[in-house]
């Protein structure tokens, strides 16, 4: 296989990998947001006070336990998860056609945007 052939089937596992983290995003937060009309959408809103999500939406743990559950909050912020997840993993592919690759150079760089990406996500909350 040549460079451009190998250059042409990473451009589409990273074009599939964007286009399926969004497409299933916004699936699971349409299916969320129905649930959630149908609960609560008859509900009056208050605009003068701004509630964050409770803590059992704020973890991974929760929200899937809470998708699988059927809670529409778990699946509109699965959704979110699902959404922020998708470039991650895109930059995860990405590193894995570069060490495949033997290209060094790319292969450190993306190690270090990888990097910068899960400590932010991780850890970046904190302190």
């Amino acid at each position: 296989m040549d460079q451009r052939t190998g250059d042409r089937r990473v451009e589409r596992m990273v074009g599939n990998v964007l286009r399926w983290g969004v497409v299933s995003a916004t699936m699971v937060t349409a299916v969320g947001g129905a649930l959630l009309l149908l609960g609560h959408g008859s509900e009056v809103v208050t605009y003068g006070l701004f509630r964050g999500e409770p803590d059992g939406l704020t973890g991974l743990g929760p929200i899937l336990g809470g998708t699988l559950a059927g809670k529409s909050t778990a699946m509109v912020q699965l959704g979110v998860v699902l959404l922020i997840a998708t470039p991650i993993t895109r930059v995860g592919v990405t590193l894995v056609a570069f060490l495949h690759q033997r290209d060094r150079l790319y292969t450190l760089i993306t190690s270090l945007v990888l990097g910068i990406l899960l400590y932010s996500l991780l850890l970046g909350g904190q302190g």
